[in-house]
């Protein structure tokens, strides 16, 4: 359908149209609103609403609809440090809501365990791959020397997170429940909106599963942006992590990542100086004398 039609449905009538990413801004007879692509899932929704979560866009669109059409929300210009910090005290309240255990079976940590040792066993392959070709190299590319000067510290992480996760796996090789929470899935400053009150956008991508995964998708979109310290400590006070969560988090975090090898050297010497500088910074976050346990 298109959005002039599911308009009319609504009985609003356009009279201007914005694209924002990959949303369209639509000013009509009765204000603006936001339509995108994309189905929401109800059920979810439903549940933060009976939950008193309210800090969510009204959605007008009907529950089997392909799309999302809701009010649009106009943001208070706050500084990036204020925004991220109101940001991470929302993510723990909508946590804190909807919290609830679920019984698992004995493969299912099990299952997290292989993925991950496997995850980690391919990226010492990946990277012993690269650095046995570029050594064969007599002269090297800038993007090249600056990996091969770092190769023993990525090395180095994938030992220790090894060492992490076969601790962590003893830690819950005898849990039978695990702690689960509504995820916004998808968090970003860009998905977050302040206004008379704060809003979360964008719920497209929104599960039930461990907390640790929103704090993780955060991290890995602002890792290098903020001091993730601090905001760590002030989603623990409203919804502190348990030992075994945050020990799940700090192995997902400190996930050496993959670097994409391109045509530019501009663009490979930045991202590898980007996961350089992650590597280091996320090795301070959660060195053992700054943890709490």
């Amino acid at each position: 359908m298109k959005i002039n039609q599911i308009l009319k449905s609504k009985g609003l009538k356009p009279r201007s149209y914005k694209k924002k990413g990959k949303a369209t801004l639509i000013e009509t007879n009765e204000g603006k609103f936001i339509y995108k692509e994309g189905k929401l899932n109800p059920q979810i929704l439903n549940y933060l609403k009976a939950r008193s979560f309210d800090y969510i866009p009204f959605f007008l669109n009907n529950q089997n609809d392909s799309y999302q059409l809701e009010n649009y929300i106009e943001p208070l210009d706050i500084p990036d440090d204020q925004k991220i910090l109101d940001l991470i005290k929302l993510t723990a309240l909508l946590h804190s809501k909807t919290t609830h255990y679920k019984e698992i079976d004995l493969d299912y940590y099990e299952q997290i365990y292989e993925d991950l040792n496997n995850n980690l066993n391919y990226l010492y392959l990946y990277y012993t791959d690269i650095i046995t070709m570029i050594e064969t190299k007599v002269y090297m590319s800038p993007h090249e020397q600056l990996l091969a000067r770092n190769i023993s510290k990525i090395y180095d992480t994938i030992d220790q997170n090894k060492q992490r996760l076969d601790k962590w796996h003893v830690q819950i090789k005898e849990k039978r429940k695990e702690r689960r929470v509504v995820l916004h899935n998808n968090l970003k400053l860009d998905h977050f909106l302040q206004s008379k009150t704060p809003y979360l956008i964008s719920w497209d991508k929104t599960k039930i599963a461990s907390p640790v995964f929103d704090l993780y998708k955060l991290y890995q979109n602002h890792a290098l942006d903020f001091d993730f310290e601090p905001l760590i400590d002030e989603y623990e006070k409203i919804y502190p992590l348990k030992k075994d969560e945050k020990e799940l988090l700090f192995i997902l975090i400190s996930l050496p990542d993959l670097i994409n090898i391109q045509a530019s050297e501009y663009k490979n010497c930045r991202e590898i100086s980007q996961m350089i500088d992650k590597i280091y910074k996320t090795e301070n976050l959660i060195s053992p004398k700054k943890s709490k346990d």
